[in-house]
């Protein structure tokens, strides 16, 4: 994919590695559409890069018509990143019972489901582009979390979300191959995200201590980058990238 003739839709682009992401993009020339549920931030954002401000809920199943509309304004869409997500934890029983089910029921809808309604949302339309001079007509990025492998204690909702987009890589990637549309995944660890950086200093700290190497928490940009390297090598499909200081999370 050539970054600079492109346009890539970002979910959660409004803040966090998605706002990093569709930074990094429009810096290599892309024309980027952000999308979030805050529409305030998108339009934060699309301003600061000229960009397109989508206000969208990526569980909607009818979000292809704002799809449609950002491609009315930025032409074909050639790639989507989807950093749209929520986080939490509660233990499967706890101290005042079990976990309730609409807690696992959200997380999944939001996490897995709307990861899954907007790579079919994109795909669908993708399939439609001209092929590039090598055949490609787009390429996807998912976000995933080292959580899908190493799922904490109260974590069971949310490592299961992401270690079903885990799981989305390669059945979709080869779904989609005939289409030439590509589909990989960052699973990043620790990363200085708005949320982290709500911490105090000292908790700050202690994470980042237990990272290998570097000893501290991921810089957003360097997600962007790994997202920059996933939509242009065109020969990485249906890979799963841990983006995390070698990053191994312990029970607890």
């Amino acid at each position: 994919m050539e970054l600079a003739t492109s346009h890539i839709a970002v979910t959660g682009g409004g803040s966090g590695l998605g706002e990093a992401t569709a930074r990094t993009l429009a810096a290599h020339g892309a024309r980027v559409t952000v999308i979030d549920r805050n529409k305030a931030a998108a339009e934060r954002v699309a301003a600061d890069i000229s960009g397109h401000a989508l206000e969208l809920d990526v569980t909607d199943e009818a979000a292809g018509s704002a799809l449609d509309g950002a491609i009315s304004s930025h032409g074909p869409l050639r790639g989507l990143v989807n950093c749209a997500g929520i986080g939490g934890a509660a233990r499967i029983v706890g101290r005042n019972g079990a976990m309730p089910l609409g807690d696992f029921e959200k997380t999944i809808r939001v996490n897995l489901i709307g990861t899954f309604n907007m790579l079919r949302l994109a795909a669908e339309r993708m399939q439609a582009n001209e092929p590039d001079a090598k055949g490609e007509r787009g390429a996807i990025v998912n976000t995933a979390s080292v959580a899908a492998f190493d799922g904490q204690l109260g974590q069971a909702a949310y490592a299961a979300s992401k270690g079903g987009i885990v799981s989305l890589a390669l059945p979709a990637a080869r779904e989609l191959s005939r289409f030439g549309i590509r589909v990989n995944t960052v699973a990043p660890g620790l990363f200085l995200t708005p949320l982290l950086a709500e911490l105090p200093p000292e908790v700050q700290q202690g994470l980042a201590a237990s990272i290998p190497f570097p000893a501290r928490l991921g810089d957003p940009a360097e997600f962007a980058d790994a997202v920059i390297f996933a939509l242009t090598n065109r020969y990485l499909n249906a890979e799963v990238i841990r983006l995390d200081g070698a990053l191994r999370l312990p029970p607890k």
